[in-house]
C-alpha cells in the first residue's frame, strides 16, 4: 500500500466509524417526533430534514457562482478556473449526487423505520451535513483529505439503503 493509499484508507475508516457513532448517539439523544405515524406525516418529516441536508449544496453553488463572478472564469469557456474553483465545482457535483441518494434513501427510511426511532432521519441529516462540510474542507486542504467526509456520506447513504431493503424484503416480506 502506498503512502497515499494509507492516508485515504485511514481517513475513510475514521469517517465511517465517526459517522456510525454519531448516528447512533444522535438517534438515542434526539427525542422521537410527535407524529401519528401515518406515511404522509413521516414523509413530510423527512422532507423537512432534506431541506436542511441540501443547505451545503446550496452554499457550494453560491461559492462557485461568486468565485466565477469575481474572476476571469466568469466566462466558463475560457477555462480560467483556479484550482480552488475546480475543487469547489467537483465538491458541488459530488454533493448533488450524494444529496440525490440521501433524499431517496431518507424518504424510504422514514416510511419503514419504527415510529419510536423516526428521529434517526434527523440524526442522519445532521451527520450528512457535517460530513459534506468535512468533505469540502478536506478536499480544499488536500485532495486525499476528502476521504473522511466522502466515506461518511457514502456509507451513511448505504446504511439507509440496506436498512430499507432489510425492512422491505426480510422484516416484512411481501
Amino acid at each position: 500500500m502506498t503512502k497515499e493509499q494509507k492516508t485515504v484508507a485511514i481517513g475513510a475508516a475514521s469517517g465511517i466509524v465517526l459517522m456510525a457513532l454519531s448516528v447512533w448517539l444522535l438517534t438515542n439523544g434526539l427525542p422521537p417526533p410527535k407524529i401519528e405515524g401515518a406515511t404522509a406525516e413521516r414523509l413530510a418529516y423527512a422532507l423537512q430534514a432534506n431541506v436542511v441536508a441540501i443547505v451545503p449544496f446550496f452554499l457550494m453553488l453560491i461559492t462557485v457562482g461568486n468565485s466565477r463572478f469575481l474572476s476571469d472564469a466568469i466566462d466558463p469557456t475560457r477555462r480560467a478556473e483556479s484550482s480552488s474553483m475546480q475543487i469547489d465545482g467537483r465538491v458541488a457535483d459530488n454533493t448533488l449526487q450524494q444529496n440525490f441518494v440521501f433524499a431517496v434513501a431518507s424518504l424510504a427510511l422514514s416510511a419503514v423505520v419504527p415510529a419510536h426511532s423516526l428521529q434517526v432521519v434527523w440524526a442522519c441529516t445532521i451527520v450528512f451535513v457535517v460530513a459534506r462540510f468535512v468533505f469540502w474542507f478536506g478536499y480544499r486542504l488536500h485532495p486525499l483529505y476528502r476521504a473522511p467526509g466522502m466515506s461518511a456520506t457514502a456509507y451513511l447513504n448505504l446504511g439507509m439503503i440496506l436498512y430499507v431493503l432489510y425492512a422491505v424484503f426480510i422484516r416484512s416480506p411481501r
